[in-house]
């Protein structure tokens, strides 16, 4: 063969593997409301960043007629690019061949690309559109999954993993996204379950829908699974450029810092009214956080699950931080089961990338009622704390109003290894509130006063305004050096910037051991 056919060969196959299935396939995908996978890189990566690995596999399988279907490619599109200029490696499975089924050779060339972003430190992001395995493989497509989640857990801490589900993702398909970090879906058209609507109502009974069973707000808001539900594809792909803007290459890599255009010295005065001074009235802990941190920006994770804590990303001075913080609005701002379990998944993945952690604590306690304990509140609540303990980033807490009980300890007090912690004049730390910590520590009391025909509720009111007076503030506190300062709430903000500036040199060295043994 001459050269010039040579090159001409090469075009024709290449052609053929930028569209495997044909034009009739692509329409098919298009009218189920969905981008090709092709498209779907297109849309994440920088323009003109993309390298392709691995355009000319095709599978090895034989039996029931599949070895006279052998498409370029085998159904995953794998290789590397840019987000914002920054490094990563990506696979998007194609629906369009053998219904984005994972085979031997699929599975290979995901691996492939696992083992590079690793072995460079860089993100791996992966698009799933798939059917599952590919039966024709039996058990090979099997230890196909087993290959791509031993990497998965390997990788887990060392390089950001991002699952994005643009489709189906079924049966044993779904445990690699559940190991990586971060879970985006779209709604309506991506669907994450491990038995189907039909098998359900076969061995239960249960009629449900493949929307309500595992669809994107199912797992937004009620599993907790995924932490985005994008309307769209398009805005889907960008939130993921969006939060990889936020976090590190890889866990040796210092957490991302942009220049700031936000004053570090600014003062923000609508936070003295912020709380209200009715304490068992609400206020919007998101709206504290977007007056702290620069330029208002604050990119909320996991949003509509457990939504009585806050978690996301923000900047403070153009460094990168992981942001928590209880939410009043939501069941007062307690810790319960998901919570707890939504916490701790976050503060782990900060610490794993050295992201520093700033708290905001408005906690008036753990969730109580046997729903709770029956559930393993006690069990899961300590994963939060275990959380925070064993972090060794930088980490800041600013309590704002209540901190009782456990809850305090809980949420990064000085006791389990905060750095920096300052309280607003508003705090009330304390072992309870006020009402429940008066009924017990002057029940006797108050016997009395009512066998003796006295007013009990004048002489309760004056406990309690007693007890606030002693207790309900942060200069118990701050006497023992239990949080290093009482701050005006305006000056949060440069109060955050230098601390975290100190803190930035920060280095702890812990106990030699394989691992510790956190409370699953």
């Amino acid at each position: 063969m001459s050269t010039s056919d040579a090159e001409k060969r090469l075009e024709e196959l290449r052609a053929e593997a930028m569209n495997p299935s044909g034009d009739a396939a692509v329409e098919r995908q298009h009218a189920r409301g969905k981008l090709t996978a092709r498209e779907r890189i297109d849309l994440l990566l920088d323009p003109g960043s993309f390298v392709e690995l691995d355009m000319f596999t095709r599978h090895r399988a034989t039996g029931f007629g599949i070895e006279e279907n052998r498409p370029w490619g085998d159904g995953v599109i794998t290789g590397h690019g840019t987000v914002d200029g920054r490094k990563v490696f990506v696979f998007s499975q194609d629906f369009t061949v053998f219904g984005g089924s994972l085979g031997e050779v699929f599975a290979e060339k995901i691996c492939k690309v696992m083992d590079m972003a690793v072995r460079m430190g860089c993100p791996l992001i992966g698009l799933n559109d798939s059917g599952g395995a590919r039966i024709q493989e039996g058990v090979v497509s099997l230890g196909g999954y087993a290959d791509i989640f031993y990497r998965n857990v390997q990788a887990s801490g060392v390089i950001p993993q991002i699952s994005v589900i643009l489709g189906p993702c079924a049966g044993g398909a779904v445990y690699s996204p559940a190991i990586t970090d971060f879970i985006f879906m779209v709604k309506e058209t991506s669907h994450m379950f491990i038995t189907g609507p039909d098998v359900i109502k076969t061995v239960t009974g249960e009629d449900v829908t493949m929307e309500d069973l595992g669809g994107a707000l199912s797992h937004a808001m009620k599993s907790g699974v995924a932490q985005f539900a994008a309307e769209d594809e398009e805005s889907c792909l960008d939130d993921v450029r969006h939060l990889l803007s936020f976090i590190p290459q890889n866990n040796l890599d210092g957490a991302p810092y942009e220049v700031p255009t936000d004053d570090p010295e600014r003062r923000e005065p609508e936070l003295h009214t912020i709380v209200p001074d009715n304490p068992n009235k609400p206020y919007d802990m998101t709206h504290v956080i977007e007056l702290v941190f620069d330029d208002g920006e604050f990119m909320e994770i996991a949003p509509l699950y457990a939504q009585n804590l806050v978690i996301g990303f923000a900047r403070l001075n153009g460094h990168s931080v992981g942001v928590i913080g209880n939410q009043p609005k939501a069941l007062a701002g307690v810790l319960d089961i998901d919570a707890s379990i939504k916490g701790a998944r976050f503060i782990r993945f900060c610490d794993a990338f050295n992201i520093p952690i700033v708290s905001f604590v408005d906690v008036p306690g753990f969730l109580p009622g046997t729903s709770q304990e029956y559930g393993g509140i006690i069990l899961h609540g300590a994963k939060l704390l275990y959380a925070y303990a064993e972090a060794t980033v930088p980490k800041i807490t600013v309590i704002t109003r209540k901190a009782y009980g456990g809850a305090y300890d809980v949420m990064n007090s000085k006791h389990i290894g905060a750095d920096f912690n300052a309280a607003w004049p508003s705090a009330e730390i304390a072992v309870m509130g006020a009402d429940g910590a008066v009924n017990i520590i002057f029940r006797g009391e108050l016997k009395r006063v009512a066998d003796e025909g006295g007013d009990v509720e004048a002489r309760r009111a004056e406990l309690i305004e007693e007890y606030k007076e002693r207790f309900a503030n942060p200069y118990l506190a701050a006497e023992r050096g239990y949080v290093d300062d009482v701050i005006q709430p305006e000056d949060t903000r440069p109060w955050l910037v230098k601390a975290l500036e100190i803190a930035l040199t920060k280095r702890v060295d812990g106990p030699k051991r394989k691992h510790g043994n956190i409370p699953l």
